[in-house]
């Protein structure tokens, strides 16, 4: 394999791209801010110009206490937002008095062919400084012949400390996807931003 270099050899004024490298990039695409909002909707630039796409969140912030931040897929026109899901989940937190931590598998959140809403998060609360980050990457969701991958990697601060919840899995379906909801599993969501960002 042979190695590119820039084609000026230098690090400090690179001009350029080496032969057969190409730039990645991240083309924001919608947001959607919430104000006690039931859902926030993306229902379009969902398509087959894109075979990634990421959608971050900002400061995710909910009405209720201890809920938790969950999304759901639909395919056409649909608003059912009840496509089947194969997935698994795990966490790692760390509480503020540095009493508890733990790095672990969390079955009770996965989803086994199901059609309920993924969660994202494993408990947020409503305290005023609290809130969730983090992104979910969703690939090709237009493929006709293909199941829909799909992780995501999101921080929650609550009461407790800190606790990184990752899930991974797939939409069953061969049928594209073309609209993805967000929601809180119980209230509205009270603020944040999420923008969703198709990858080149």
């Amino acid at each position: 394999m042979a190695i590119k270099t820039a084609n000026n050899q230098s690090m400090t004024a690179i001009t350029s791209l080496p032969s057969g490298v190409s730039a990645q990039s991240m083309i924001l695409l919608a947001t959607e801010t919430a104000s006690s909002s039931a859902t926030l909707d993306f229902t379009s630039d969902i398509d087959s110009t894109y075979k990634e796409y990421i959608f971050t969140f900002n400061d995710m912030h909910p009405a209720t206490d201890a809920v938790e931040f969950e999304f759901q897929a639909d395919t056409g026109t649909n608003t059912s937002y009840n496509q089947t899901i194969t997935s698994t989940t795990f966490s790692a937190y760390h509480t503020e008095a540095d009493d508890s931590a733990a790095l672990s598998y969390a079955g009770g959140r996965d989803i086994a062919q199901g059609t309920t809403f993924q969660t994202l998060t494993h408990g947020l609360d409503n305290d005023n400084d609290s809130c969730c980050a983090g992104t979910l990457h969703i690939f090709n969701p237009s493929s006709t012949t293909f199941i829909k991958h799909f992780f995501s990697d999101v921080n929650v601060y609550n009461a407790d400390g800190s606790q990184r919840c990752l899930h991974a899995g797939y939409f069953n379906t061969t049928t594209a996807i073309t609209r993805f909801r967000f929601k809180m599993n119980s209230g509205n969501v009270d603020a944040g931003t999420i923008k969703m960002y198709g990858v080149v």
